[in-house]
């Protein structure tokens, strides 16, 4: 499966029709080249609040409030392209009024029938808990697809193995991570959190990165990152893990082909066993020894100490 995965600028936007054309540029270009799975990354949706006024865009409540009535034709635009290039489309994340009247980031997975499933965010940061407003999700969720079953992590879920490990236990073979960091820290915990996914589950993991600046927004102000596809770690695969990355902070797609078969292969016949020996950790959770060296160490000197006095010859 060829897989697209975008460093997306974020933009200031004059009118919907610049954000449709903006869009339809990327998915064509994508599709051009072969994609038949394109990943957007997270938070993207926030440069639609350019599209209202600067009371608004520069507001982070007025930001949520007014996107939500973009959510439709947002999510019917990238229906009608997922359709016209009979590809799947992971939209860049949207922060989505529930019915609970709380607001949660939700990334959407368009198919080719323009059907939607949607995963969301299940860790905030502390950005979105203590100044956003955003809240947790509930459920994990895999989707099944036509070239096989996926997870979704958006950004910071990707640094915590039992959601990934749940999807693929659940038989996800690929794994989603749309991402929306604002620092080189940031962009390298989602790097790191998605190689090790990818390590441990013996799977891809594909990392879509927001980049760019956008200083009237307070939401995606900064944006850094480098796309990537990541692999296992094993036989048949790149030795470091990474099959396609993108330039540091350039708009651009990343492009890979996926080995759904062969990553099967390395899980039953590879150099190791990450997936299936992920029980075995269980064993020893709950034994652990308590040990000292300070101890040990004031137990040796003592034994020292005496040796030393049996050693001194008597005098008589």
């Amino acid at each position: 499966m060829n897989v697209a995965s975008a460093q997306y600028p974020v933009d200031f936007l004059g009118d919907w029709q610049q954000f449709e054309n903006k869009l339809s540029a990327w998915v064509s270009e994508a599709a051009d080249n072969g994609a038949e799975l394109l990943i957007f990354p997270e938070y993207g949706s926030m440069e639609l609040a350019s599209l209202f006024a600067s009371d608004i865009y520069s507001s982070l409540q007025g930001q949520l409030n007014a996107l939500q009535e973009l959510l439709t034709p947002y999510i019917q635009l990238h229906q009608r392209l997922a359709q016209k290039h009979a590809l799947y489309i992971l939209a860049s994340s949207f922060p989505v009024r529930v019915e609970t009247n709380e607001f949660r980031n939700r990334a959407y997975l368009l198919a080719p029938d323009a059907s939607v499933q949607f995963q969301e965010k299940l860790h905030m940061t502390r950005f979105e808990n203590e100044q956003w407003g955003i809240s947790a999700g509930t459920r994990i969720k895999v989707i099944d697809t036509h070239f096989g079953r996926i997870g979704i992590n958006i950004c910071y879920d990707s640094e915590f193995p039992l959601i990934a490990r749940t999807q693929v236990e659940a038989g996800a073979e690929l794994i989603l991570v749309p991402s929306c960091t604002d620092t080189l820290a940031g962009y390298h915990r989602v790097r790191i959190g998605s190689q090790a996914r990818a390590l441990e589950n013996q799977c891809h993991v594909v990392q879509s990165c927001l980049v760019g600046e956008a200083p009237w927004s307070q939401a995606v102000d900064i944006n850094v990152g480098a796309s990537a596809i990541y692999t296992p770690v094993d036989s048949g695969f790149p030795g470091n893990g990474v099959l396609a990355c993108g330039d540091y902070n350039a708009p651009s797609w990343v492009y890979g082909r996926v080995e759904l078969k062969r990553a099967r292969g390395v899980r039953a016949n590879g150099q190791v066993f990450n997936f299936r020996d992920w029980p075995r950790q269980y064993a020893f959770v709950d034994a652990v020894e308590h040990v000292s060296l300070t101890e040990n160490a004031k137990k040796r000197e003592e034994e020292h100490v005496l040796s030393q006095k049996l050693s001194v010859p008597s005098i008589s």
